[in-house]
Order: structure tokens, then sequence, then C-alpha cells
């Protein structure tokens, strides 16, 4: 998992919770990268699952509930530090379509070694899109989230259906439906 991935992630927490938070879930896991992330870097990706694990324990929230808020989190670093993801594009489903075909295109650009996520879109109509997600990785919330913020970037409003078609969470739908 790169690099950037974990630096935004311990960014959040030590906005959100403090430093001594990051210090804490950092320090009581034995990581292989010693808890040094760069943003270039490539880096396991259990890590960040241990990291999620020991933030819920001291929080009380549960990981989906803190992986949604780090994808919260996570697209507001995207407008930032790539507008051009964002730019050109005038709605949410049309930003959404282009997550495989253009964003994932430019970010192994970027960084060859990336393991992304896949996803399949299928505009079901106007005002319905059907996203598939697939990762090992069973980051779905996060996924979720992204999507939200999505919709309220283009200020859109929509219900979002989430249904796990493997039991392990390494596929999931989304039907995405405008209001």
């Amino acid at each position: 998992m790169k690099g950037v991935v974990f630096t935004e992630f311990l960014e959040m927490v030590e906005k959100q919770y403090g430093y001594e938070m990051v210090d804490k879930i950092i320090t009581e896991n034995k990581l292989s990268s010693g808890g040094a992330y760069t943003s270039v870097g490539t880096y396991d990706h259990g890590e960040i699952i241990l990291l999620l694990s020991s933030l819920s324990d001291y929080t009380k929230e549960g990981v989906p509930s803190l992986l949604k808020a780090f994808g919260y989190y996570f697209f507001e670093g995207v407008k930032i530090n790539y507008p051009q993801f964002l730019n050109g594009v005038n709605n949410a489903f049309a930003f959404l379509e282009s997550i495989e075909t253009y964003i994932h295109v430019e970010v192994r650009k970027l960084y060859p070694d990336a393991e992304l996520p896949t996803f399949k879109t299928r505009l079901i109509s106007e005002d319905n899109l059907e996203m598939v997600y697939f990762s090992e990785r069973k980051m779905s919330d996060f996924a979720e989230a992204l999507i939200e913020k999505s919709m309220e970037h283009f200020e859109e409003k929509a219900t979002i259906k989430k249904e796990l078609l493997e039991k392990d969470g390494t596929v999931v739908k989304f039907i995405i439906s405008k209001k």
C-alpha cells in the first residue's frame, strides 16, 4: 500500500486525536516499517489495519466508522493535492466513472507499484450508477466515504446502497441513486 495512505491517515489521527494518539498506536504495534512512512514508499497493508484497530480500541469507534472518517479526510486531500482529478468534470457520476479509466491510470504513472482497488461502473440510468469494488484489502467503507464526498463535492444528493457480493468484503456493489 502506498505511503500516502499512511501519511494521510496519521495526519488525520493527529488532527482529530492529538500526537499522543499517533505515538500510542504506532508504538504498541510491531510494524515492520517501524511506523516511519513516506508518501512515496510502499508498505504492508496489514500495518494500516493494525493502526486502525488500535485507534478503534482507544476511541471505542468501530473500524468501519474510522475507515469512513478517513475516507472523508482523504477526499479533502485529493481536492487540495490533485485538483486535476476534479477539474473539468461536471458531475459526480462522471467523476466516479473516471476513477478506473483516468485517476487510477494517472496514479499508476506516479506510483507504478501501487496496488489499487478496481472499480467497475455501469450507468443504469441518468440518476443511478452501479459501482462494483474489488480489493483484497476489504476497505469498502473507505470507498463508500469517497463516493459520499464525491456527491457532496458536486453538490448532488444521493442515496448509496451497499451490498457485499463476497462475504469477506473483497467484492462490494454500490448503487448510487440521485435524489
